[in-house]
């Protein structure tokens, strides 16, 4: 059965000592979850109105006043600020609240957003936390994390487990709950919205992912390179429900990839080993993600986890093979597909996949790929997709001999840890007609979709239920 969304309804009939023995009583309307979000760190921002209607801002001396332009400085310890020209000190521990009721937002440097600003300098730091409506941050990220043209259920199953994660982490302490970056999950503010986004966190309203009652820790990444990653293999903890799956990215432009290393940047790279003659692979996952490596140059070895080699070398993934060869050949061109992406409408406000995807397509073979200066490219037709296991490019992982003026090569699949939802898999899955439960299912085996309820995090619980009433 569909679950119907909770936010706004009468949604605590958990309550301990309730029962469907006892007639119907009135229940508290549950409020809309509201997040923050560290936008911004350093010693000066600015703030500025986006029309007609100022800036409100409270916590200045003499009450609320109102403006068109803000700049805050950290000075001394202390907070200068310029009001339209008017400048006045504050305390260290003073915090401004900023908002106004123009629906374009507010102006923060070059991005707008919703909902209030929050600025304090405590801690000896700058800070700017966007307080606002967890569906409201949720129509941002979605268009932040994915190209706001792809299939709606790709849309959708992005906004649920975005939901999730950000109601997980809430509440646990310190001045925000998430950072605006790939840090936590991506957020543009105003720009990255569009009718699509909008239409996927309003169509999935309140839907989040449980496992055992309790929120998941709903982990994505951008492409896996045929084969999903299980936590495990990646962090500490082996969770039930990120295991490995095959993937349906195959046509995602980072579906594989190369990088080539000169000795001048391997030397760099490698200074205590003095460069670089060769990596060999030790042990690899299920899913051939490198475990273990040993790094060999001139002055000794190396033993280095999968993910401090990505680290060091900068590469997409783990799902890597390497090999040292003549630095005047040139490695066979690996087929960059067409790729779907958003049209110029989204403007600034291009998502992350976006960036990613333009410069990937944009750079010769071999090179390193920059998220500079992004390009469009047209969006592909529709395609059926099947999942497979990921070629490893190659059966041996070992680097041939070392010689003089040897490159590096990388060849690779797949862009991010790998662990929970591909983006481009999930991409994949709803071109081929599979809904968003369906997609969530696929990458996070045995949650189930269900509206939340405060005492699905036991952060944020008061009290805990002692049976369920229904089922989702």
């Amino acid at each position: 059965m569909r679950s119907a969304p909770v936010f706004g309804a009468a949604a605590l009939l958990g309550l301990a000592g309730l029962s469907l023995l006892h007639p119907p009583v009135a229940v508290p309307r549950m409020m809309e979850p509201r997040m923050r979000v560290l936008l911004h760190e350093g010693p000066r921002l600015l703030l500025r109105a986006d029309g007609e209607q100022l800036l409100r801002v409270r916590g200045l001396p003499g009450g609320e006043g109102s403006w068109r332009r803000l700049e805050v400085s950290l000075r001394g310890g202390r907070l200068l600020v310029d009001c339209d020209g008017d400048e006045r000190w504050l305390g260290a521990a003073a915090v401004l609240s900023v908002m106004n009721d123009d629906p374009r937002g507010i102006w923060l440097g070059q991005r707008r957003y919703r909902g209030e600003l929050r600025i304090s300098g405590r801690g000896g730091t700058l800070r700017a936390v966007n307080e606002l409506g967890i569906e409201t941050y949720l129509a941002s990220v979605v268009g932040s994390e994915m190209p706001h043209a792809w299939p709606l259920a790709a849309l959708q199953a992005q906004a649920v487990a975005a939901r999730t994660y950000a109601l997980k982490q809430r509440s646990r302490g310190g001045g925000w709950d998430v950072k605006a970056t790939v840090a936590s999950q991506v957020y543009s503010g105003v720009e990255a919205e569009t009718a699509s986004t909008r239409e996927a966190v309003a169509s999935t309203r309140s839907l989040v992912l449980v496992h055992g009652g309790k929120l998941i820790d709903a982990v994505f990444h951008s492409s896996s390179g045929g084969v999903t990653e299980a936590s495990g293999m990646v962090w500490r903890n082996q969770l039930p429900y990120l295991v490995s799956v095959p993937d349906h990215d195959q046509h995602s432009p980072v579906h594989r990839w190369q990088e080539r290393f000169d000795p001048m940047m391997l030397r760099r790279t490698w200074p205590e080993t003095g460069g670089l003659d060769g990596v060999e692979v030790l042990s690899r996952s299920r899913s051939g993600r490198v475990r273990q490596a040993r790094v060999r140059g001139p002055r000794g070895t190396l033993m280095l986890t999968g993910n401090e080699l990505r680290r060091r070398l900068g590469l997409k993934s783990t799902l890597v093979n390497f090999e040292m060869v003549a630095a005047s050949s040139r490695p066979a061109p690996v087929s960059l597909p067409a790729v779907a992406s958003p049209d110029a409408e989204s403007g600034s406000g291009r998502s992350r996949i976006d960036r990613i995807t333009a410069s990937v397509a944009r750079q010769p073979t071999g090179l390193r790929p920059r998220e500079s200066h992004p390009q469009e490219s047209r969006p592909q037709p529709r395609r059926q997709l099947r999942a497979s296991t990921p070629d490893l490019l190659g059966a041996a992982a070992r680097s041939r001999p070392a010689a003089a003026g040897r490159q590096l090569l990388v060849r690779g699949q797949g862009f991010g840890h790998g662990v929970g939802m591909s983006q481009w898999g999930a991409h994949g899955l709803a071109e081929q007609g599979a809904d968003f439960r369906a997609i969530l299912g696929h990458y996070y085996r045995g949650a189930d979709v269900v509206p939340f309820q405060p005492y699905h995090d036991p952060a944020m619980a008061q009290l805990v239920p002692s049976a369920p009433l229904w089922r989702g």
